[in-house]
């Protein structure tokens, strides 16, 4: 029996404040650029205000990439491109430089920072300050077992519980959080099939490396197999982590419910967090004003999830590779909407009356030069 009350994040996530939400409104109509004529950066711009509970809103000078990682045994079943096990050849090609996120964060000055929360590898392979809350070696093979414990949801849950912490106490004032992982779009699509109720066919997408279509068939078939396993325990969700999530993803769900308990603003990136964020949803129906959708990566199952939870993609890229690189892209408009927000002069005021000609000694009659 889980000793973790996840009702608690009901009562300790509080909306963004709409009373400074009303006063950045009140500022944006000031402002010497009609209002609306930026199209979604005015909402970017109020929504940070009163996520950060000031006006003008602070400029994003502390952003992080935050990446939880892990194996997942239903790879084993040729629903990926890359070979079950592979994630973690993954997450040295991140830390080498190597992977689009790499690439982007190195160009936008961002740290990047990885939790191996369930790689099926050699913890000395990789550094202590990636391994150290590691719940176990590759999540179990969803469509036949529990990816997960109870006890290893939980403990992997309040990992995530605890980076998030981590960042809030840091400085760091927005998270693009992303994942880096091998079957993990699998997992994600039976969370968003088993919560949206919705058959597999809806949610399963071709992934980060487009799979052809025999594995598509197959992770179709995972995901339905997954499914029937899923509904029974749709009312605990941590026992549904448990049953079809996996390590990373009790994580990245635990992460999210604290960010927004730490009024901390978080990106979501691809499919596999915008699953992770339904489910922190159903725990906790305020979470969700914490958060924004990045882009839209092309995949039915983060378009399902998305939709349920009102959130509309910043950016429609089709970037399906994951590991925050899509939600990277996003960050320049977030921080641009910041700018405009802080900075745009207000029109100058309007004397109440003009002045007579009286006032000002001319008789308003022509004279001789």
């Amino acid at each position: 029996m889980s000793s973790l009350n996840l009702d608690d994040f009901t009562d300790l996530i509080e909306r963004p404040d709409g009373g400074v939400r009303r006063d950045a409104e009140a500022r944006r109509e000031r402002q010497i650029v009609p209002p609306g004529s930026l199209g979604r950066l005015d909402d970017l711009g109020e929504w940070l205000a009163a996520a950060q509970s000031a006006v003008p809103v602070r400029p994003i000078e502390r952003p992080r990439v935050v990446l939880f990682a892990g194996d997942h045994g239903v790879a084993e079943l040729g629903v990926s491109a890359r070979p079950a096990g592979g994630a973690g050849q993954l997450v040295r090609e991140v830390l080498e430089g190597g992977r689009p996120v790499s690439v982007l964060a190195r160009r936008l000055g961002v740290p990047v920072r990885i939790v191996d929360m369930a790689l099926d590898c050699d913890p000395e392979s990789l550094p202590e300050d990636v391994v150290r809350h590691r719940v176990r070696r590759g999540s179990g093979r969803i469509d036949i077992e529990d990816a997960l414990t109870l006890e290893e949801a939980e403990a992997a849950f309040r990992a995530g519980v605890a980076v998030a912490d981590e960042e809030a106490d840091s400085g760091t004032d927005l998270v693009v959080l992303g994942d880096v992982s091998v079957g993990g779009t699998t997992a994600a699509g039976v969370l968003v099939a088993a919560l949206c109720g919705v058959d597999a066919s809806v949610v399963t997408g071709r992934g980060g490396l487009a799979i052809d279509d025999l594995a598509w068939m197959r992770k179709c078939a995972a995901i339905r197999d997954a499914l029937r396993r899923a509904r029974p325990v749709l009312g605990d969700q941590l026992q549904l982590l448990a049953a079809v999530g996996g390590a990373d993803l009790a994580a990245m769900t635990g992460f999210l419910l604290q960010s927004a308990v730490r009024k901390l603003p978080v990106v979501l990136d691809g499919v596999v967090t915008a699953a992770c964020a339904l489910v922190g949803q159903r725990i906790a129906f305020r979470a969700p004003d914490w958060w924004l959708a990045a882009h839209d990566s092309g995949e039915p199952g983060q378009a399902k999830a998305l939709d349920r939870m009102a959130l509309e993609p910043l950016l429609t890229q089709g970037v399906t590779v994951g590991e925050g690189a899509g939600g990277l892209l996003a960050l320049p408009l977030v921080q641009a909407a910041a700018a405009l927000a802080a900075e745009l002069p207000e029109k100058p005021k309007e004397s109440e009356e003009p002045e007579s000609p009286e006032a000002s000694g001319a008789s308003g009659v022509p004279t001789e030069q």
